[in-house]
């Protein structure tokens, strides 16, 4: 039997799939209407963010929506058609643009 790397990606695209649906909303109605509603200081929700655990939840919820990005857009343009002989090179790009978005993840939200 052949050895293959897809699970790992679609484990990826799985989590990044219910991390983004669960934890992106939470944060969009905090920082979106929460926030200019003076419902809560910004003295308070800068310390909130600068608390170590919520920067990796923040980060986990970034990358990983990364990786969900990059397996639906490779599977998207295979279905379509359009990256049929270009498969291995759109995989390797949108993982690769995937993982510097997670590289600038790290550096904005762990700084």
């Amino acid at each position: 039997m052949r050895y293959s790397s897809e699970p790992i990606f679609w484990v990826l695209f799985s989590a990044g799939g219910v991390v983004t649906a669960f934890l992106l909303p939470v944060l969009i109605v905090m920082t979106g209407f929460v926030l200019p509603a003076d419902e809560v200081t910004f003295t308070h929700l800068d310390d909130v963010f600068g608390n170590v655990l919520v920067r990796l939840v923040i980060f986990a919820t970034v990358s990983l929506s990364f990786m969900h990005w990059a397996n639906r857009f490779r599977h998207t343009l295979n279905d379509m058609g359009m990256a049929k002989s270009l498969f291995p090179l759109v995989s390797v790009l949108s993982y690769i643009a995937a993982g510097a978005g997670t590289v600038w993840a790290a550096v904005v939200v762990l700084n």
